[in-house]
This record gives structure tokens, sequence and C-alpha cells, in this order.
């Protein structure tokens, strides 16, 4: 006797299926309508719908068991006309009857995972934990950050109230106070405004405003050069965002940026209030405020700009640190992408207008600072400024560039390091003049004073700080001084060896116009200011006295060496200290280029260099030795040619994977050596390069190889120190990046600059090799939100699999059956096809961009979106990320899988602890047979409590809630809807159970992948909750992008199966999981948020699929309002007391 499922798709006329547990067959039947309103009675032709019987659609247990049963279900389905319309399946010249193949599908178990699955699964696991280890272990730079102390103290200004802004029941704004040295809540100095970060709290400004206050307290307040230069303190205000989550949600963005603007215009009114401030009322009232922000908090401050109560001029100085500019770190929210595009579109379009008057933007300084390779919350890449900001108003610096600090920096530590909090205090009072009423030295002096803090010195592009032309120095020498050659150089062991100064004179002679020639001095000795504490000094003299008509001007400083010298020579010289670039220091001592807490500190290198083009109007370089006491210090200076110390390496990267790079400097070789490797410019690969030394035992060394890893945009400089072996990473050219302002910024591509100690006579190889492990690890960082895009990519083919052969044979089989289906052609095809899509527009450049997003109005001869598609990069090196991307990612998507079905086992074992279910099929084998087409297999809420269950939750999300709080409530409801049907499969295997099964889990994990894009906003509404803000949340309340869903789960909840589509409509639904699969390869990183409404569409799809199952007659509508008494009745008869 065969045991029949209701339901099953052996039941669909004229289609039978022929698959069972057994491996027997059942014959095909017809079965009556989904009208059960008059059972014995034959519907009428206008009511009755031609369509697959509800206990196909209705998924329940089985209770036929005997012959009878089944023949009066024949009996009855031998009664219902043969032909309607209105069917989804029926055709206008078809037979409305559905047509299923009868093809064989064994129903397999879900654990069950075929070799081509499981190994693809195992590659991508594999490669997943291979990315996430090197990411934590290799090529990860140096920890290098002191701790830093303060005092800490902070006033509220309460009177910040709703008359000032809106949000002030949320926001607060403070002044910082350094106890012991700042008091009162007074304002008196210039202002400086900070905003902390996504979930970032007010108090980071706590090291910065400290050190501000000690540093103005014991270097500037008795500097007599402070005052007539308008040095004043700073005053550090900061606001309290409550630590929202700005990264997440582009409406509290706004609201922040809006508070921020209202907090200016405040901080300004209280130096015009005589009772709140103490300034110096001969002094103009600040009409300007510095910002200083951190993370999204530097984004908050552009956003500021672009905001409608934003006073204009009342910022002109941005400094950021870990700021992502270039693009939004997760684009799960459509206005946050938005946002990011009005911001970078105006700042572009004003920086392109060439009027000053014109431009609103033209007197606004923005300095990025990024954290490097240590910062594992914002991919350091996003902090370029390169396609925003043109470089005569603001650059982008990693903090391993800026002199003294040498080191990379976590998220958090940028705004403690103690090193870089000295640096960047330094820099503000560099910056500053509290004469003008901006508070601040004009654009291109701000710039420049910028650049020389954080820039190394040694850029091409960099732009010294003018000093004065005036000679400052009289140096008197006689016949006795050192003449140095200038092709031997100058060597000194040991400083103050002789028991008078001394000096040593290079001649600067004119090169020839088609010779370019420099000269570099190395010392680890600190080159003094001219002054008579001076020991060790570098001038740059010209032969005095200057030309007939000149005035003699008086010399602050004369130094007379001649001694008893029957003649002299007299040179007018300035001193070459401004000059002096600082390096770490590289001895067999250092291990690092900083040192850290409990260290001994080892003083910096001195290092000066000049084009022998800029100094042709003086005569000589001096170095003078005024040390009266031996010191065990060394001089190296030389003159050298620029084609010895600038080699370039045409390596492509093919060969670098290969055969790596090899090359040889010479045994007489400049002390520098500049060698540019043009092919590497990527972010994404990581490098190993070792330098061997000859072994030369009859000289002892000055100082051990130095090395300086560099880009020349951004401003990325790395100091290896010691340098035998180093790893060698770079945030060069990144994926999804915009392109620069300059396109041939990157032509340079990798810059290694070596010192070497040219006192050894001994050749130095170099070896540089990619690290193919190491560079697993960068993509961590970059392609971090792809895990929210990719996943859907196959599960939307898995479920494309899945109904395609569930509308043509009945089955619908698993997920892991599915997915080995899919690697068996439409996976790879879809990876191989978007693989040669990337590769065609490496080719095209921006000519297929135009074609696939015709929508983006950019108006400029640049295509800022040209790296938005599929993997963000178009070099046709990195041709294997789309499928590799791809294999991980099913290796994801099949970890999730197993995953979910452990949980979902775990939770069907306990919901069979606590619930009754034998009793309910008890009850079932007494429900006429009549009823029992309608029967439910498991208890659910009544029609009228699931509708006002479903209104409740719409109308929230209309009025209360977002809709991504209702989508997570969908996600545990269907959660639960699976655990049901687990259990109830488990005790009753049928194919109609299994169908339901397959069907619930695979679009659980659909809307699992979706989860991502949904969760953030759902912490930004809880965490508004939690912080007592009870306006209205500000979001799209959008019923439509939720109502489908609702819908869906609603139906799985009632325990129906989805009918088979056998008309041509099935192939929209082929196309629907399709066209989704195709968006998350393409678009789904740059626009993720657009995913969850695609999903949503397929769910409406579904929806009305599974609305094809009732015909809607008016008793239909009026059993969804009042409760079938009989099965109501029979329940209550059958309850036990």
């Amino acid at each position: 006797m065969h045991r029949r499922s209701s339901g099953s798709s052996e039941d669909s006329a004229d289609a039978p299926v022929k698959a069972s547990r057994t491996g027997e067959h059942s014959k095909s039947r017809k079965l009556p309508s989904a009208d059960h309103s008059a059972p014995k009675s034959s519907p009428s032709p206008s009511a009755a719908r031609n369509r697959i019987s509800n206990n196909q659609l209705n998924w329940q247990q089985s209770q036929v068991r005997n012959g009878s049963a089944s023949k009066e279900l024949l009996a009855s389905a031998s009664k219902i006309p043969s032909k309607t319309s209105g069917d989804i399946n029926t055709g206008d010249d078809k037979t409305p009857e559905p047509k299923l193949k009868s093809r064989h599908f064994q129903p397999q178990t879900p654990w069950a995972i075929s070799l081509s699955a499981f190994f693809t699964s195992l590659v991508g696991i594999v490669l997943l934990l291979s990315i996430v280890y090197s990411a934590a272990n290799l090529q990860c730079d140096l920890k290098g950050c002191r701790m830093s102390w303060m005092s800490p103290s902070f006033v509220h200004f309460s009177d910040f109230d709703t008359e000032h802004t809106r949000f002030a029941s949320k926001y607060s704004l403070y002044l910082y106070r350094e106890q012991g040295i700042e008091h009162g809540p007074k304002v008196k100095g210039i202002p400086v405004l900070f905003i902390p970060g996504n979930a970032g709290s007010y108090k980071q400004v706590r090291s910065i405003a400290s050190e501000s206050a000690r540093y103005f307290l014991e270097a500037l307040h008795s500097s007599e050069a402070s005052a007539p230069s308008g040095v004043k303190g700073l005053d550090f205000f900061t606001v309290d965002f409550n630590e929202d989550f700005t990264a997440f949600h582009g409406r509290t963005m706004l609201d922040q940026a809006e508070y921020v603007n209202e907090a200016i215009r405040y901080i300004l009114s209280l130096y015009l209030d005589p009772q709140k401030s103490e300034r110096d009322p001969n002094l103009p009232d600040p009409a300007s405020v510095i910002i200083l922000g951190h993370s999204m908090g530097g984004i908050v401050a552009r956003a500021a700009f672009v905001m409608p109560n934003f006073q204009p001029h009342s910022v002109n100085t941005i400094v950021t640190m870990s700021a992502p500019h270039a693009r939004p770190p997760v684009t799960f929210d459509p206005l946050i992408v938005k946002v990011y595009e009005d911001i970078n579109d105006h700042w572009r379009h004003a920086y392109a207008i060439k009027s000053a008057t014109e431009n609103s933007l033209s007197q606004v300084t923005l300095v990025s600072i990024a954290g490097g390779g240590l910062d594992t919350v914002v991919p350091s890449d996003y902090a370029s400024l390169e396609s925003i900001v043109p470089d005569t108003h603001g650059f982008t610096v990693f903090t391993s560039t800026i002199p003294t600090v040498w080191t990379s920096m976590d998220h958090q530590a940028i705004t403690w390091c103690d090193q870089f909090r000295k640096v960047m205090v330094k820099a503000l009072y560099d910056v500053v003049d509290s004469r003008d009423k901006s508070q601040t030295k004009s654009r291109a002096e701000r710039m420049k004073h910028f650049r020389k803090r954080f820039l190394t010195g040694l850029e091409a592009d960099v732009e010294r700080i003018p000093v004065d032309t005036n000679p400052t120095t009289l140096l008197t020498v006689g016949d006795g001084h050192d003449a140095i050659d200038t092709k031997e150089g100058l060597v000194l062991r040991g400083i103050g060896k002789g028991k008078e100064p001394k000096a040593y004179l290079f001649p600067v002679q004119a090169s020839e116009p088609w010779v370019s020639r420099k000269f570099t001095l190395l010392s680890n000795s600190e080159l003094d200011h001219p002054g008579e504490n001076a020991k060790l000094e570098v001038l740059l003299c010209s032969v005095y006295p200057p030309q007939l008509g000149q005035v003699n001007a008086p010399f602050p400083v004369e130094i007379d060496l001649s001694g008893n010298s029957s003649t002299s020579t007299r040179l007018a010289c300035r001193s070459a200290a401004p000059d002096v670039v600082s390096l770490p220091a590289s001895t067999r001592a250092t291990k690092a280029p900083f040192f850290l807490e409990g260290e001994q500190p080892i003083p910096p290198f001195s290092y000066l260099q000049y084009d022998v083009e800029s100094i042709r109007e003086y005569h000589f370089i001096a170095v003078v030795d005024r040390s009266n006491t031996p010191t065990p210090g060394w001089i190296v200076a030389q003159f050298s040619d620029a084609a010895d110390t600038h080699l370039t390496q045409p390596v492509t990267l093919g060969q670098l994977v290969t055969t790596g790079l090899r090359f040889e400097l010479p045994r007489t070789r400049p002390m520098v050596v500049d060698v540019q490797i043009p092919s590497i410019q990527s972010s994404l690969l990581a490098y190993h390069m070792e330098v061997k030394e000859e072994i030369n035992s009859e000289q002892r060394e000055l100082f051990r190889p130095l090395i300086r890893q560099y880009l020349t945009r951004p401003y990325e400089s790395k100091f290896f120190v010691d340098a035998t072996k180093l790893d060698i990473s770079l945030h060069g050219i990144s994926p999804f990046l915009p392109p620069p302002l300059d396109a041939s910024q990157n032509d340079d591509g990798l810059g290694i600059q070596i010192w070497t100690d040219p006192t050894r006579i001994t050749g130095i190889a170099i070896k540089l090799t990619i690290d193919p492990i190491g560079s697993l690890g960068k993509l961590y960082m970059r392609y971090r939100t792809v895990f929210a895009s990719f996943p859907q990519l196959v599960v939307g083919l898995v479920l494309r699999k899945q109904f395609r052969i569930y509308d043509n044979t009945g089955t619908f089989i698993s997920f892991s059956e599915s997915l080995g289906n899919c690697l068996h052609r439409s996976l790879p095809m879809l990876l191989v096809s978007m693989t040669f899509l990337s590769l065609s527009m490496g080719q095209s450049d921006t000519a297929g961009q135009g074609v696939l997003w015709t929508w983006w109005k950019n108006t400029s001869a640049i295509d800022f979106a040209q790296n938005d598609l599929l993997v963000g990069t178009t070099e046709p090196f990195f041709w294997f990320l789309i499928p590799m991307i791809g294999v991980v990612c099913v290796g994801v998507c099949v970890l999730l899988h197993y995953v979910a079905l452990a949980l979902i086992s775990l939770l069907a074992t306990s919901y069979g602890w606590i619930s009754s279910p034998r009793k309910e099929i008890e009850d079932k084998k007494n429900v006429p047979v009549s009823k029992l087409g309608r029967t439910p297999v498991f208890a659910h809420s009544s029609p009228q409590r699931r509708l006002l269950t479903t209104g409740a939750l719409l109308l929230l999300v209309s009025t209360v809630i977002p809709y991504q709080s209702a989508y997570v409530i969908a996600c545990l409801v269907q959660l639960s809807t699976c655990t049901r049907a687990h259990y109830v499969t488990r005790g009753n295997p049928s194919l109609a159970h299994i169908n339901f099964r397959n069907y619930a889990h695979t679009i659980f994990v659909l809307m699992v992948c979706n989860l991502p894009i949904n969760l953030p906003t759902v912490v930004v509404w809880i965490r508004n909750i939690a912080v007592h803000w009870f306006t209205p949340f500000s979001s799209y309340e959008n019923v439509l992008s939720i109502l489908p869903f609702i819908l869906l789960v609603e139906n799985f909840t009632a325990g129906k199966m989805i009918p088979p589509v056998t008309s041509r409509l099935r192939h929209l639904t082929n196309v629907l999981f399709f066209a989704t699969a195709v968006y998350a390869a393409v678009y789904g990183v740059s626009y993720a948020y657009v995913l969850h409404h695609l999903v949503n569409v397929i769910a409406a799809w579904l929806v009305a699929i599974h609305a094809t199952t009732d015909s809607w007659p008016i008793a239909g509508v009026r059993s969804l309002l009042f409760e079938d008494t009989g099965i109501t009745n029979h329940r209550k008869q059958n309850k036990k007391p």
C-alpha cells in the first residue's frame, strides 16, 4: 500500500513525479479544488479555478491511509470542471492543467553534499582562513605608540539648549580644561572643535588638548616671538554625540552635521560675550573655528559645508584622523551613499572653480592623516583626498611618514599616541594667528607649515619654508681651512677632536646644463642653529663683501676661524638648519625607527639634501665644527650625479611573480640611491625584500643600511633600520577608490630610498619578491563588505536552480544538492563572464562603464565611479579575484547552510520536548476528509490573529520603527517556521514535507545573507532608544520595503508550499533570481542596499505565486475574518480536560 502525502507533486494533475522514499511510484491522480465549502456538490464553473489543488499547495501530514479515502477524494475530483480562466499556470491556447515533466529525483537528506560542492567549499574555507590568518599575523606593521598622560576636566555648556538647536536633548557641547594649567569656563584663546567618529566619545579630545595646554605653557607662553606672531592658546571644544553609529546611517550623519553648524555658531558667540570671554579686547573676534575630526567626525565636518545652516567662512582649517573621505565604509544605507556623493561632488566642483570669489572653499585647507596598516576599522586607503582636494588645498599623509612618529597606528591609538599628539599640537600652533579674524594664517602659509610638520621633507614636490635670504653669519676663514674635493667628499669620524673650531668648505660648482648633481650630508649629531652654543653647523656661504654698491648689513653671528693666518676670506652665510630632515637612527642597536616606553631614546640622524641648481647662488657649503670636547659623532657629505643616485627598474608584475627583482649596488656608489619601480602601485600585493652586503671587517661602519619605502601620492613612507630582511606593503591604487584628480600621480610607482655607509667598499645585492600568502591578508580590509553581496549571488543561483527543477518536476531539492548542480554550469559560467567583463573594462577603460552606469551624472571629465563595479579594479593582473572571491563565498554559503541546519536541528529537538505534536496527529485522524485539505500540519494562529499581527507590525513600520527592525523579526519568525518544518519532516519524511522544508530553509538562508544590510540601521535605532532619543526615527519607513517579506513569512507560518509554475511566467522567476545574482556581483559592494530591494521584489513575486493557491471567493475572504467553526468545534470536541 502506497503512503501518500497530500500536497506532494505526485498529486499534480497530468504531471506525476516519480519520486518516493521507497522507490515505488504511485500513479498520477487528480485532486479536488481548494474550495471545500460544499464538498459533496460540484462547484459552479464561474467559481472554480483550474489550479493545482490545495492538497498540494498546503503543506500537511498525510492522513490518507486506505483505499476508501482515496476513492472518496477521486470521486470528489471527478466533479471539477476541466477548464477555467485566470490561472497563473494557464496559457491562452493551452490546457489549463499544469504539465510537469516526469523525472526521477530521489529526495536527499539536507546534510548530504556532492563532491564538487564539498571540495569547492573546502577550498573556499581554506582560502578564507588563510586570508584571516595572513591579515592577523603576516605583513603586519610594528606597534610603536607611546602612552600619553593628562589631567582632564570638561565644562558642559548647559545653556546651549533647544533655543539654539533641536538636538539639545540628544547631543551636548563641552570645553576641555587641563587641571592645574587652565582654569575657569571662560574662553580666551583660539577656538578648536573636536568631532568624534563612529561610536566615539567626546573625551577622546583629552590627549591632544592636554598636550596643547602644556606645550603652550612650557614653550610658547614665555616666548618673545609668540605674542608678536599672533600665537595664543587653543580653546578645545568637543561635541558629545552619545556615541552614535554615524558610519551606518546617513540620517544620523546629517543630524550631526546640522548640530556641528549650530555648535560653531554658538562657540563664536562666546567670544562676543564679555562675561564668557577673557580674550584680549585689542584682538579681532574669531570668525572661524579650526576643526579636528576623528574617523567619521572628519566626514561630518565636511558634510557641514553642504548643510542649509552652514555659516560661510566659519571653518577654514580641517585636520582629520583616520577619516574615510573617498568612499563610505559600508554601503548598506542608501542615504549615506547619497550623502557621500553630495559631499564629494560639492568639494570637487568648488575647487574646480578658478575664481576665488566664487569658490566657497578657496580658503579651506584639509589634511587627512591615516593610521596605516594597523587600522583594522577603516581601510586607510579610504582616507585618500587625491580624488577630492587639489594639492594646493590639502593632502593625505600616513603617520609612518611623519617625522619623529614613524609608526602606524590603529583606529583609536591615533587620538592618544604620545609622539603623534606632540606633532599635531605643534602643527596647529604653526598655523594660528589671533591677529586675523579667521584666527589662522593664509591658506598658502598653512599648507607650507602642514607640509613641514607632517611630511618627511624628502618629497620631490615639497615646497620648503622660505627662509630669510639675508645672511645671518659672517664666517672668516684663514689659509688653514680645509677645502674639500667635491669628487672625494667629507668623512669625519668624531667631532671636536681638534682644540680649535674648524671649517670644511665644499665649493659649489655650477654643473653642466645636461648634468644634474646633488649635495647630500648625513650625521648622527644634531645640526645647530647659529648662536653662541652651537657646536656643529652647516652654512650656505657666499664671498663677502658683496658687489659694489650694496650696503653692508651687520651680522647677528660672527665666526672668526682665521687664527694667525696672514690672509683670510670672509663669507656671508645663512644656516642650513631649517632644511634639515630627521631620519630614524640605523645602527646595530636599533630594531625599529621608534622607541617604546622604558627604552633608551636614540637621537635621530640629521640629513641634508640639495640640488646644486637650487643653491647655485652660493659659493660654498661650510661644515663648521665648533665643539671643544671630543664627541663620538660622525659626518658624511658628498656631491653626486643624479644619474648615479636615481635608478628605474622596468619590471612587470608578471616578472615579479615568476622571477622577482634582483639588482646590485656597486661598491663605488653614492651614499643615497633612489630606486623607482613603476609597476608596483597596487595595495593588494605585499612583498619580501632582502638586502645582502658583502663582508668587510677592515673598516668600522658608521651606520647600518637605512631604507625608506615611499609613494609620491598619497604621502606614505615607511622606514626600515638595520635593513636586512623586510616586508613591504603599501596603500597605493586600491579597489573601489575613485581615480585621482591628477592621473599621472601614480606613474612613479613604489620608491625605495637606500642609505648605505660609503666608507665600506662593499657591494650590496637586493632581492624583491612577491609574498603570496602575505598578499592574501591585504584582501581582508579591502573586501570585507563583499560578504554582504557575493553570498547572495550564490544563494540566488541556488534558488534559481531549485525553482527550475521544482517547476519541471514538482520536487524542491535541498540547498546542497542545488549548489552541486550550480557548480556544474551556472555558477562557473557567471564567474567567468564577470571575469571577462572586468578584463574588457580594463581594456576599454571607461567606455564600458558608461553603458553599465548610465545614470551617473558626473559632469567632470573624470569618471569618479569607474571603479564601483565588480571587485573595484580594472587591472588585468587581478583577473583571478572574481573567481577566488566566488569560491570563498561558496565556502561561506555552505558553512552558513550547515550552521543554520545545525541550529534548526537543535531547536527542532527542543521543540519536540516542549510541544505535543503527537496529540495534533491524533486530532487530525478524526478530521473529516472534506476538511483535511485545509488542515495545516502544525497548529498555528487563527487567520484573525495573523491578520492583526501583520497589520500591527506594518503600522509600527509606517510610524515608529524602521522597516529593518521588522525584517529582523521576519528572520526570527522564519527560523521558527524552519524549526517546526524540520521537526515534522523528521517524523514524516514525505515528499511534500521535504519540499516545504527545503523551500523554507533556502529562503531562510537568503534572508540571513540579506541580514547584514539591515542590521546596522537596527543598531542605530536601538541606540537612539537607549539614549532616550524619542524623536521619531529619521529613516525610510517604507512599508513596501518590508510588506512582501512579511506576507511571505506569513505564508510559511501557515504551512503553505508554493505551487509549481508551468506557464511561461516561470521564466520570470528565473530572471529575478539571475538578475539579483548578477547585480550582487557587479554592484553589490558599492551599492549593497539595493540588494535588499531586489530580494524584496523576489519575495513579492513568490507571494504572488502563493496567492494563486486561493480562489479568493466571498467565502474565502470571509474565512480570513471569521474562523471556520467546523474546525474550531472539532478541535474543542477532541480536547481533554
